[in-house]
């Protein structure tokens, strides 16, 4: 037989769904759970506490914001650890009065899941707990929800100069989250929405101020000045709802 009508098949690729991180002793640590958060915006809404009574009601875990750029605008952030709560549960409450009602803005819909960075140590906390604790604690009611994709330049670089990009992005986060400023919710939204896009960021605070600052601050990272596509559109809110 001729080599040159051998088909070689590539190795099988291994596949893992799971979430990595590294426990106190160095190893490796995988949580096969995340959670997906979903934030829809409605216009029209010229009565809100109907909305509220509503959402009360149907016992459902999320977060209603006034949007500040649309005086009868509103945002509702939904999250579940299963893709099928959006498509059940919610869509059920939103084609239902009131919400029925309100015109939808699906150009401003962001659609995401939690995800880890390799190194955390309680995975649970990173993808389950704390971007839930994050969205829905009363005295961080103010939000900037927007997406993000990087540029292809960016995916060529070396896992160690990602590294370097993303701790200078990162540093400015943990210092405005440990004076208690803003605090941020990393979702990945690879192939969940209608755009292109890679992942979401919400930054949430007690003042409006520094969430603004914070995306400010970050325009002069390498990440946001030389490798980011994208940025936006912006939703800008203040939480009259929230329920864990």
């Amino acid at each position: 037989m001729s080599l040159k009508n051998l088909t070689i098949e590539p190795p099988a690729q291994e596949i893992d769904l799971s979430e990595k991180g590294k426990n106190a002793a160095g190893e490796t640590i995988s949580l096969n759970r995340r959670l997906f958060m979903q934030l829809l915006v409605f216009t029209d809404a010229f009565q809100v506490g109907n909305l509220v009574e509503t959402l009360q009601k149907a016992s459902i875990s999320g977060v209603l914001y006034l949007a500040v750029n649309d005086p009868y605008g509103v945002g509702l952030l939904t999250f579940s650890e299963s893709p099928d709560y959006f498509v059940g549960e919610v869509r059920q409450l939103l084609n239902q009065e009131p919400f029925v009602a309100l015109a939808p803005r699906p150009e401003m819909t962001m659609h995401g899941r939690t995800y880890s960075l390799g190194y955390e140590a309680d995975l649970e906390r990173t993808l389950i707990t704390r971007p839930i604790e994050r969205v829905t604690n009363p005295a961080w009611p103010w939000a900037i929800w927007y997406p993000l994709r990087r540029s292809g330049e960016f995916e060529q670089l070396s896992a160690q100069e990602q590294r370097v990009i993303l701790m200078e992005h990162g540093g400015i986060g943990r210092a405005y989250g440990e004076a208690d400023l803003a605090h941020d919710v990393r979702l990945s939204c690879h192939a969940l929405g209608t755009e292109d896009n890679d992942f979401i960021a919400g930054l949430v605070g007690k003042e409006l101020y520094p969430l603004s600052q914070i995306v400010q601050r970050m325009r002069k990272t390498k990440q946001t000045s030389l490798y980011l596509e994208k940025l936006g559109p912006f939703f800008v809110g203040k939480a009259i709802w929230q329920n864990r």
